[in-house]
């Protein structure tokens, strides 16, 4: 039966072929959250491989042009990829949709053909090592893990929608992320998801490749589900926690018109008697409120998290709103919320410089300390070329005249009494290696976003996978609130112990998880998965040089 598949797929030409591995690629978007059906990738590395052996010929071209069809055959398989994971972009076109609607195929298209070079640079790279045997599976997977990275990295980088992500689709499988760190786990991912391949010739060793395969991914799975059992979430002490979830529509969040309205919201949300980690009310409050303070509206509450850009205006300006947060808060309550935040000018410029920011705000809504925004959007937050960008009447889409500026770097931020965390503003926690500053280790991590742009679709859903396997990596627990979702309260190892599902409006409290010891992927990042890598190449490029010799 395999042999017969792989024959027909070797055999397609031209825009078949292409079309074949395009449409192989697109099942990658169910391999993505909120959907987790990853055992599609077996059905859609398996004809990429084939297609491959198609597409290689091992005795025929010369120079540059032996590389140009595998290249051809990596870009459609990720145009397909890409396009399939990542269609739900274009919804933040349609929060203005008289402005910025024309764009919304042009920059789905443009991302998908962009995006699918580097899948082609996985292909090309796998030729250089491309065999009939087993070891073009492990190629393969090379080429992989060193695209997502790239990715990751080239120009401002971009690791949503990697393989890694299709494989962790549930808490066992994702624990090796605490091993071989995010972009690792791609490695990992395509040497289980292509094994089946080899299967079509049935030779001894093949048979061999593919069973030692299933191993290592039955053992992964099952020590992803022993570490899971082996540590229960636990519980600081003393940190009771309310998260607020206002599912604010993107137009309203943005006009100041309805300013007052906005913060009135989030008051409302934020009062009130204690709830469970689902939202629901408690009959009664877990705590008092601390003897012979203020009297608050949060009793018990230690901390209270709003999300990204909770404010259509800048808090410091506005005497009003910081004495109903004052009044809000009392004085046993900390809030941490995002804002914009402005600096004057610097020397030589026009404009005052603005911040995304969270801020940390105390008694007497007193601002204790603020992060800004260190990884940017591009075309969101800011549009490269700025000032040209805007002299042609363009502007990103939060239409801040001058865009964003970038915060000085990543930090560990020590507020008051709450334990030493570290900040992330919406999709800066995407970024495998890249969420925790050097230096002081943070006991937890903070996320605050605004994925209302996104909708109803998988896009919120996919980013909070990518949170909770920051989480994983990293050995922290995870605060997160979203305007519009998914808000959540992670632990350790990616357990969700408390959210508000994508479009619900209202309020959940927890007591914040205790960290487990730096993983080897925190000490480390992926330097396992690196060498894991350089050593199966060097074996590879030994046993070809050998054999031509």
């Amino acid at each position: 039966m395999l042999e017969r598949w792989s024959h027909a797929v070797m055999l397609l030409w031209g825009w078949r072929r292409l079309l074949s591995v395009a449409l192989a690629g697109s099942l990658g978007g169910l391999a993505q959250a909120p959907f987790h059906a990853f055992p599609v990738l077996w059905i859609a590395f398996p004809v990429l491989v084939w297609a491959l052996d198609g597409a290689v010929d091992l005795t025929g071209r010369r120079g540059l042009a032996r590389f140009w069809p595998a290249f051809r055959v990596g870009w459609a398989f990720g145009f397909g990829w890409f396009l399939a994971g990542l269609w739900w972009i274009g919804s933040a076109f349609l929060v203005d949709v008289g402005q910025f609607g024309w764009m919304l195929p042009i920059a789905i298209a443009s991302l998908s053909i962009g995006l699918g070079l580097f899948h082609g640079l996985a292909t090309l790279f796998a030729r250089l090592l491309w065999s009939e045997g087993p070891s073009r599976i492990v190629a393969l997977a090379i080429g992989f893990f060193l695209a997502d990275w790239l990715r990751g990295h080239v120009l401002t980088g971009f690791p949503w929608g990697s393989i890694g992500q299709g494989f962790a689709a549930n808490g066992p499988m994702m624990q090796i992320a605490a091993v071989l760190g995010g972009y690792g786990v791609t490695l990992l991912a395509v040497v289980v998801f292509a094994a089946p391949a080899v299967l079509a010739r049935a030779l001894p060793a093949d048979r061999r490749f593919a069973a030692g395969i299933a191993v290592v991914f039955v053992g992964v799975v099952g020590w992803g589900g022993y570490r899971l059992v082996a540590n229960p979430t636990t519980f600081e002490p003393g940190y009771r926690f309310r998260v607020v979830q206002p599912a604010i529509d993107q137009w309203t969040n943005w006009s100041p018109t309805f300013k007052h309205e906005t913060v009135a919201r989030f008051v409302e949300l934020s009062s009130g008697p204690a709830r469970d980690a689902a939202g629901a009310p408690l009959a009664a409050d877990l705590r008092p409120s601390l003897a012979g303070a203020r009297p608050s509206r949060l009793p018990g509450i230690t901390h209270l998290v709003w999300p990204e850009s909770a404010f259509p205006f800048l808090l410091a300006n506005e005497p009003w709103a910081l004495a109903t947060l004052a009044e809000l808060l009392g004085d046993g309550t900390t809030l941490f919320t995002g804002a914009t935040r402005a600096e004057a000018p610097a020397a030589g410029e026009t404009r005052p410089r603005f911040y995304n920011s969270i801020l940390a705000l105390g008694p007497g809504a007193e601002i204790l300390a603020a992060y800004d925004k260190v990884h940017l959007v591009p075309f969101g937050e800011y549009l490269p070329f700025q000032d040209f960008a805007e002299s042609l009447g363009l502007l990103q889409l939060t239409k801040l005249r001058g865009g964003y500026t970038p915060g000085p770097g990543r930090r560990t931020l020590s507020v008051a009494d709450t334990p030493p965390f570290a900040p992330l503003v919406c999709y800066e926690a995407v970024f495998p290696g890249e969420v925790v500053a050097p230096g002081e280790r943070p006991r937890w991590m903070l996320n605050v976003t605004n994925d209302a742009w996104f909708g109803m679709t998988p896009g919120p859903w996919q980013h909070l996978h990518q949170v909770r396997l920051r989480a994983v990596e990293e050995g922290l627990p995870v605060v997160r609130a979203a305007n519009d979702g998914v808000s959540a309260a992670i632990d350790p190892l990616g357990r969700v112990v408390g959210s508000l599902t994508l479009g619900a409006s209202g309020a959940f409290d927890f007591d914040l998880p205790r960290p487990l010891p730096a993983t080897i992927a925190a000490r480390h990042g992926d330097l396992l998965a690196w060498l894991l890598a350089l050593l199966a190449f060097s074996t590879m490029s030994f046993r070809r040089i050998k054999n031509e010799a």
